[in-house]
């Protein structure tokens, strides 16, 4: 067996609502953090080249993404992994959704961490947001002829809203605008997933676009 059937190798299907125990973990981590006296030891769980590259708290690139910096970023993020993910692990598997959210987090970590300390940023990162940017386009992979309504009323087919997305992001990355968000983690989420479905499933996410709107 080569490396790319190794790779490409199918986990048995199971569906195991790992969705909703994901948003469990979430919310126990936060109300953990924010209303014991362990709220002084976040730092130690956030992201950050000080914490990483100095400190040797090596765990960083995946812990950031259970921490979160307030209700609101909690709720919001929650509630797009309920509305996107619970689709995408029924398609895909739980053992093959756990994988692709867990290691796009951490990869989105990584890519975040390099980038912040090759510019000498000093930043404290943390929120499930880059994992779930990914599990958006895989949405929009299986399902692309979904339709999302923008605000409940502007139906936008997923495909675009990810690229709409794609576009917001980079351009607050490049100007700077939209200070305090992780634009860099939300295009990082994009580019592991596009890079998952890729070379693990063999699948080209433009083709099946193309294809859906033939």
């Amino acid at each position: 067996m080569n490396a790319l059937s190794l790779l490409r190798r199918p986990f048995h299907y199971t569906y195991r609502n790992a969705t909703l125990a994901i948003i469990a973990v979430n919310i126990a981590v936060y109300l953990l953090f924010t209303f014991t006296p362990l709220f002084y030891y976040t730092r130690y769980l956030e992201l950050s080249v000080i914490g990483f590259v100095r400190m040797h708290m090596f765990w960083q690139p995946f812990t950031y993404m259970f921490i979160h910096s307030g209700t609101q970023h909690l709720f919001f993020n929650m509630l797009a992994l309920l509305f996107f993910g619970i689709g995408v692990e029924r398609t895909l598997g739980t053992k093959e959704f756990v994988l692709m959210y867990l290691l796009t987090g951490t990869l989105c970590g990584i890519i975040s961490l390099a980038v912040y300390w090759l510019g000498g940023i000093a930043v404290f990162l943390a929120g499930a947001s880059g994992s779930i940017y990914g599990i958006l386009l895989a949405y929009a992979v299986i399902f692309p002829r979904s339709r999302i309504f923008i605000w409940g009323i502007i139906p936008v087919p997923a495909p675009v809203m990810v690229l709409g997305y794609t576009v917001i992001e980079l351009g607050s990355q490049l100007t700077g605008a939209g200070g305090g968000v992780a634009h860099l983690t939300h295009l990082a989420g994009f580019a592991v997933v596009w890079l998952y479905f890729k070379i693990r499933m063999g699948i080209s996410p433009t083709q099946v676009w193309k294809d859906a709107y033939r």
